[in-house]
């Protein structure tokens, strides 16, 4: 829906409960105000919003503060456009509270817009609601939400999925990109853009960007064998990185050094260095005016033809359309 402004407001409804993350419900709720803040005076707000718990009252959040709901029975009879819960846990298994389990289960049917931030997708799990579903959650819970869930399609990379009416986030400031992507839907993308510009937001980002970098995994793999290769691959990305090279750099045969890496990190090391490649590329077109010719070569694409299959492969989308949805710049230096 790209609508113009509503005579009536869309009414949020935020759901939360003890030890949630304060950032998974005041970041979304700060988004939709200031949306709303933004176009007072050309109609009604935008954005009704409601904080709800079970009983209502105080509910302690798990940086330790305090915050005021409404419970849920005063939502029983009222229409909720879009629902909205948040994640948190105080331990490292997710305690799904009953109450609110079988509300959401109530109230899902009759509601336009489904919405989960980081683990807050346990609860709508709980509730049924993922069922076959495509989804995402933090990538430190999504191990734990396959175990529990089995049948949800969980992906573990990108910080946003829509599938229908159900829209689920990874952690914390992803609810954010979420929230604006709630927005621009409901009133469109220049509306969403000066949402995220107050919110002092480098860039509005989509739900395809991914939760982890490739240097940021290859970081946490401190203590690997592979660590120093990884920072010297990120460096010579132009260079001709075939195995014999990367194990020549290690000083392992190329048949070792093959079998060793996999075993490591689950994947081959080709498999690395065209995600890094891939990385790399995406942050030039994010942050520099530079053409895609001199973008593929200092990558270590053969051409300009071999980035933009890489692209239409991996991401489904072209170099420039990546460009003039991810750079704050307004020019790109190349046609798609």
């Amino acid at each position: 829906m790209n609508q113009m402004i509503n005579k009536n407001p869309c009414r949020v409804v935020l759901l939360a409960y003890e030890q949630m993350n304060l950032l998974d419900l005041s970041g979304p709720l700060q988004a939709l105000s200031i949306a709303s803040r933004l176009f007072a005076g050309k109609g009604a707000p935008l954005y009704e919003t409601h904080v709800v718990s079970a009983e209502g009252g105080l509910v302690m959040t798990s940086a330790g503060l305090s915050i005021m709901t409404l419970p849920l029975s005063a939502f029983d009879d009222m229409e909720i456009d879009t629902l909205i819960v948040a994640g948190g846990s105080k331990h490292d298994a997710f305690h799904s509270p009953p109450a609110l389990v079988a509300w959401i289960a109530k109230r899902a049917p009759t509601v336009r817009r489904l919405c989960s931030v980081c683990t807050g997708a346990f609860l709508l799990a709980a509730a049924g609601q993922l069922d076959g579903k495509n989804a995402a959650t933090h990538w430190d819970w999504i191990g734990r939400l396959h175990k529990l869930h089995p049948n949800i399609k969980i992906d573990g990379d990108k910080i946003f999925v829509r599938d229908g009416s159900v829209w689920t986030s990874a952690g914390v400031s992803a609810g954010i990109d979420l929230t604006l992507a709630l927005i621009e839907a409901d009133y469109g993308h220049q509306v969403a853009i000066a949402t995220a510009r107050q919110l002092v937001m480098f860039i509005k980002r989509s739900g395809g960007q991914s939760q982890f970098s490739v240097s940021l995994s290859a970081q946490l793999q401190a203590n690997s064998d592979f660590a120093e290769l990884h920072a010297w691959i990120s460096a010579h990305l132009r260079d001709k990185l075939n195995v014999e090279r990367l194990a020549e750099q290690v000083g392992m045969s190329p048949r070792t050094f093959a079998r060793a890496y996999v075993a490591k990190h689950g994947r081959t090391p080709s498999k690395t260095v065209e995600a890094m490649r891939l990385e790399a590329a995406c942050r030039a077109l994010e942050e520099t005016h530079l053409p895609l010719k001199t973008i593929a070569a200092n990558n270590g694409y053969v051409d300009e033809q071999t980035l933009r299959r890489v692209f239409q492969r991996q991401l489904a989308i072209s170099p420039t359309q990546y460009r003039s949805r991810f750079s704050p710049h307004q020019e790109s230096g190349s046609k798609a």
